[in-house]
């Protein structure tokens, strides 16, 4: 990149840190969207004149509110929620609700702007948002769980809709609380609308949609290793996390002949040295998503498997093929990147929103690792949630096998994009600069049509 470029880049991000020096890992996305995106614009005067980059970064509307809600004690509680509506140009804001005690709005303009591109990228006409509570479902009862979706619903229901807002889940946001939503907003607008994705199957979910984040990763990366004629047969995979993307990750990987070393929670990890099996795998699917135990209890169950307290998956003890971070942001720093590297990684693929710190991927590029971002690798859940609403606006469903067929094409294209928009001269493909601005390009034009609103 040249000087002139970075020091466009760097008076761009001075004038971001200006208006929100607080929100680190809002700024970490814009940042890395601008160092691709702005030489770009530098090649294509239009965005320049009708100020796109400036335009795209600020969020259509945000809103923030109380949610008072009581436990099984009697006693009232109070949480905060949120609901970022980014960006609209090409549908309706789409993105997940994330329950978790770090939110905060920062995180939820970080993954909302991330949601722009990602949404983009699947050729649906989803535009993008975010939004969520920082309330902890873990250690709640069922009853005091309903409760709070039901409060946060009452207020979130006045800023969504079918054709306005599809809020969908993320971290701490499964069945259950999607199922306790959509029957508070039913009840409040006395309407059966596709509002939420990530419904029931039995009252206008989609098949696949479960399985669709991890499912996705897996065919992205299938696809990467295809275009050098490789594939994950017989590839030694290390994987953080233990919810719904790891465990969909780590099944398909199993049909495609992969062998999983690991899988972690915030107590640790699990290493695996003749790999996790189907028979595993049942058992972490009942312990996390039935028990909500701790990663640990697969180590007292399987003897030949080994929990290391505290540690991330990237310190297994033999080496790595691929990593899949499926967990959370910033998850795999540059001291986890050398150490992988040092293992014999050749492709990292993120399950997760932004798991790798700027630092690792630099890293990850200077040893001309395969990296393929968040906002193309993890796009199947979205793009699924894209087919539920539209199987809901039907009025059927489809297979199984017809959704997943839809997910297989569309990540395929997603890699089409990447390649198309990422690939230099001599053959190699920059997949974030690809996903950047075949995600940019969708959405900029899109506002240059729409006028200055």
């Amino acid at each position: 990149m040249s000087n002139k470029y970075q020091d466009q880049i760097d008076a761009f991000m001075e004038s971001m840190k200006a208006r929100g020096a607080h929100e680190v890992e809002f700024l970490q996305a814009v940042e890395e969207v601008a160092e691709t995106v702005i030489p770009f614009i530098a090649e294509h005067p239009k965005y320049e004149e009708h100020n796109i980059l400036e335009r795209i970064v600020e969020p259509e509307r945000t809103f923030i509110f109380r949610v008072p809600w009581m436990d099984d004690n009697g006693k009232a509680r109070i949480n905060r929620g949120y609901r970022v509506q980014f960006n609209s140009a090409i549908g309706p804001y789409k993105g997940g609700l994330r329950f978790h005690p770090s939110v905060n709005l920062s995180i939820l303009k970080f993954l909302g702007f991330e949601q722009i591109f990602k949404n983009s990228l699947t050729t649906l006409p989803m535009g993008g948002g975010k939004g969520g509570a920082d309330f902890d479902p873990k250690g709640k009862s069922d009853s005091e769980i309903m409760r709070f979706c039901q409060s946060f619903m009452t207020e979130l229901s006045k800023f969504i809709g079918p054709n306005t807002d599809v809020p969908a889940g993320d971290i701490g946001v499964g069945g259950r609380e999607i199922g306790f939503m959509f029957g508070q907003y039913k009840r409040i607008r006395n309407e059966f609308t596709g509002v939420l994705t990530g419904k029931g199957e039995n009252w206008g979910g989609s098949l696949v949609r479960p399985e669709a984040t991890g499912y996705g990763a897996i065919y992205f990366i299938q696809n990467m290793l295809e275009r050098i004629g490789d594939n994950i047969r017989g590839k030694s995979i290390a994987i953080s996390g233990s919810g719904n993307v790891a465990q969909f990750a780590i099944e398909k990987i199993l049909q495609l002949g992969g062998k999983v070393l690991s899988v972690s929670d915030s107590s640790g990890y699990i290493f695996a040295p003749d790999g996790i099996h189907s028979e595993h795998l049942d058992f972490l699917k009942d312990l996390k998503n039935v028990k909500r135990g701790r990663i640990d209890e697969m180590a007292k169950a399987y003897p030949d498997m080994e929990f290391y307290e505290g540690e991330r998956s990237w310190n297994v003890p033999t080496n790595v093929d691929i990593a899949v971070p499926c967990a959370t942001q910033n998850e795999l720093n540059e001291e986890d990147a050398k150490k992988l590297i040092d293992k014999g990684i050749s492709v990292v693929g993120e399950g997760a929103n932004m798991p790798c710190t700027p630092e690792a991927i630099e890293q990850l590029y200077e040893h001309k690792i395969i990296f393929a971002p968040g906002k193309a690798a993890n796009a199947g859940g979205v793009a699924t949630s894209g087919l539920e609403m539209s199987q809901n606006s039907l009025r059927l469903s489809w297979s199984r096998e017809e959704v997943d067929d839809r997910l297989k094409a569309i990540m395929k294209d997603i890699h089409h994009q990447c390649v198309k928009f990422g690939r230099s001269d001599d053959g190699h493909v920059d997949y974030v600069k690809g996903a950047n601005l075949a995600g940019f390009v969708k959405v900029a034009d899109a506002m240059i049509d729409q006028g200055i609103v």
